[in-house]
């Protein structure tokens, strides 16, 4: 995907600072949790668009970051800050522990155990009432007081920069790097000397990290946290999101996940029907897009482009 104008990217820029005065408080807090969804979305397209890991639990980060935090803070008084950044290691090291006993498993095994993993977690929330309330769900402290969404938007677009950011130097280093090798053929990438499961472990640890910021950013927001957030649903949703913008770019995937939450709320009136549409979207991505919709339409516009330039000079 070719990178914005100077124009193009301050218009954007402006878009995007501007957002909360432009739309109601409906669309403030659907923006909120589109900037969620883009931080676990990106963060899983890095463990499988550029590491090669598919994992299908990558929700279950997101439930463990969100009740490490929110049960710090309800129980030991934890300052939320403190309690998100818990919340983060938390998950790293579960996530390390997780791609590590995960070495020798690829492709649907590896998806069939993080599956596992997922629905474990999820049944320790629901059994463990006292502490975490099971499926009645767990009371959160909100990140700030007031009834404006305002500063979770500019809290959310804050964590997706940095995010992001962090994101991209990495698959532009050594590391990423690496991650390819070892995507394309863990076999060729050990006998080139990159250290297979350092780099396996490492993609599980730090891909767990950000989805554990994401989910701690979500439980502080919503103010209620449930056993289903790390539901089979929810992660399908985000691996849509990923393929249909480009799992194998961070930025694309990001864009996905930010349009395709704007797009199912847009269609919410039609009900059930505008799930179908987003199925048929993803066929279509899978079938004549495989690096992801977006990366094709970016190309039918920069192709068009020229055409328009040429008209408009043509027209003066």
């Amino acid at each position: 995907m070719r990178p914005l104008s100077a124009s193009g990217a301050g218009v954007l820029l402006v878009l995007v600072l501007g957002f909360p005065f432009l739309v109601n408080g409906y669309w403030l807090s659907v923006g909120v949790l589109a900037m969620f969804y883009a931080i676990v979305t990106a963060s899983w397209a890095l463990l499988a668009g550029y590491a090669g890991q598919f994992s299908f639990g990558h929700m279950a980060f997101v439930s463990l970051g969100a009740y490490t935090s929110g049960l710090l803070v309800k129980w030991l008084a934890v300052p939320v800050p403190l309690g998100m950044a818990a919340g983060v290691v938390m998950c790293a090291a579960v996530g390390s522990g997780v791609g590590f006993v995960g070495l020798r498993m690829r492709g649907p095994y590896l998806a069939l155990f993080t599956v596992a993993f997922s629905e474990v977690l999820r049944i320790v929330f629901v059994s463990e009432t006292e502490i975490t309330g099971g499926s009645g769900g767990l009371e959160v402290a909100p990140l700030f007081h007031g009834r404006t969404d305002t500063p979770y938007y500019y809290l959310g677009l804050a964590l997706l920069a940095v995010s992001l950011a962090i994101m991209l130097w990495l698959v532009r280093s050594r590391w990423g790097l690496f991650f390819r090798a070892i995507r394309e053929n863990e076999d060729a990438a050990a006998a080139g000397g990159v250290k297979v499961v350092r780099f396996r472990v490492l993609a599980f640890a730090i891909a767990s990290a950000f989805a554990g910021l994401g989910g701690g950013f979500f439980g502080h927001y919503v103010g209620i946290l449930t056993p289903d957030i790390g539901s089979v649903d929810q992660m399908g949703l985000v691996v849509a999101m990923a393929v249909i913008g480009g799992a194998e770019s961070i930025i694309a995937a990001t864009l996905g996940a930010l349009s395709l939450e704007f797009l199912v709320e847009a269609l919410r009136s039609y009900g059930q029907w505008r799930l179908v549409l987003f199925g048929a979207l993803l066929l279509l991505t899978m079938r004549f897009a495989r690096n992801g919709m977006l990366a094709l339409a970016w190309q039918q516009l920069a192709r068009v482009g020229p055409v328009r330039r040429a008209l408009r000079e043509a027209g003066s």
